[in-house]
C-alpha cells in the first residue's frame, strides 16, 4: 500500500472517530464509549500515524525534523498520551477536541513534504535527547491545551448557558489536578533534556554547548514551569496564575523550536 493511499486512511480513521466521539459527546455517553469499543479504536489510526512517523522521521540514518513531521509526531504523542490514560482519568472530552487535530496533523507531511535532516552524525544520543524533547513539547501541548479549556470554563460559569462540550469536560478541580501532573511528569523530561544538552552537548551535538535563541527559550520555558511547580507546592497557585503561568511556559517553549521552524521554513523558505 502506498503512503499517499496510508496517509488517506489515517486522516479518515481519525475523522470519522472524531465524528462519532463529537456524537457521544452530544447524547452524554462519550465517557463510557471512550473506556469501551469507540476508545478502544483509536489505536487504529495511531498505529497507523506512528508507522508513517517512522518512515518518515528517520531517513538515511539521519532525523527529519521538518515543521510538518515535527507536529504531526506532537500530535501523535499528544493523542497517545490521551489513549493510554483514558481509563485512568475521565478525558473523553478532551480526546474529542483533539481527534480532529490529530487527523489534519497526521496529513501534514504528505501535503508539506518538506523535510529538514538535522545535519548531525548519526547518533542514539542525539536521537534519544531530540525525540525526550517533542515528548516534553506533547506534554506540554497537553498542558497548554487544559489551561485554556479551565480558564474558557471558568469563563462561561458566570452564563447561563454552556457549550456541550464544555458541560462534559470533567470538573474544575480534576482539570486542575490533571494539570499539574502533566506539568509535572512534563518538567521532569524537560530537566532531563535540558541538563544532558549542558552536560554532554559534545557527544549529543558533536560541539560545545552554543548559546542559541533554542536554548534561551527552552531555559525560560524550564524556569517557568519550575516556578509554577513551586508556587503550586508552596503557595498554592491555581486558576488564573496557573493558567497565566502554563500558557507563558508553552509560548517559550513553542519558540524555541516549532516557532523558529515556522519562520525558517514558511516565511523565509529556507
Amino acid at each position: 500500500m502506498s503512503n499517499p493511499v496510508l496517509y488517506l486512511l489515517t486522516f479518515a480513521l481519525y475523522a470519522v472517530l472524531a465524528i462519532l466521539f463529537w456524537r457521544a459527546q452530544s447524547a452524554g455517553s462519550a465517557e463510557q464509549k471512550n473506556r469501551g469499543a469507540l476508545g478502544f479504536a483509536v489505536i487504529v489510526p495511531l498505529l497507523l500515524h506512528g508507522w508513517l512517523l517512522y518512515d518518515t522521521l528517520f531517513i538515511w540514518g539521519t532525523l527529519n525534523l521538518g515543521l510538518a513531521y515535527a507536529l504531526s509526531l506532537i500530535l501523535w504523542l499528544t493523542v497517545l498520551v490521551y489513549w493510554l490514560a483514558r481509563r485512568f482519568y475521565p478525558i473523553a472530552s478532551l480526546l474529542t477536541l483533539m481527534l480532529p487535530l490529530a487527523a489534519i496533523a497526521a496529513a501534514l507531511p504528505a501535503l508539506f513534504p518538506s523535510p529538514r535532516m538535522l545535519m548531525q552524525s548519526p547518533s542514539g544520543l542525539f536521537d534519544t535527547h531530540v525525540l525526550m524533547a517533542l515528548l516534553a513539547y506533547s506534554l506540554f501541548t497537553i498542558a497548554a491545551l487544559h489551561a485554556g479549556l479551565i480558564a474558557l470554563v471558568e469563563k462561561r460559569l458566570h452564563h447561563a448557558r454552556m457549550p456541550e462540550v464544555l458541560k462534559s469536560l470533567p470538573p474544575l478541580m480534576t482539570m486542575e489536578t490533571l494539570l499539574f501532573r502533566v506539568i509535572g511528569t512534563g518538567f521532569l523530561i524537560l530537566t532531563v533534556t535540558v541538563v544532558s544538552g549542558f552536560l554532554f552537548s559534545d557527544q549529543i551535538f558533536g560541539h560545545p554547548l552554543q548559546f542559541t535563541h533554542k536554548v534561551l527559550f527552552g531555559m525560560l520555558s524550564w524556569v517557568v514551569f519550575g516556578v509554577l511547580l513551586l508556587g503550586h507546592h508552596f503557595y498554592g497557585w491555581r486558576g488564573h496564575t496557573a493558567v497565566r503561568w502554563t500558557l507563558s511556559g508553552f509560548v517559550f517553549l513553542f519558540l524555541a523550536y516549532l516557532g523558529t521552524q515556522f519562520v525558517l521554513e514558511v516565511i523565509l523558505h529556507r
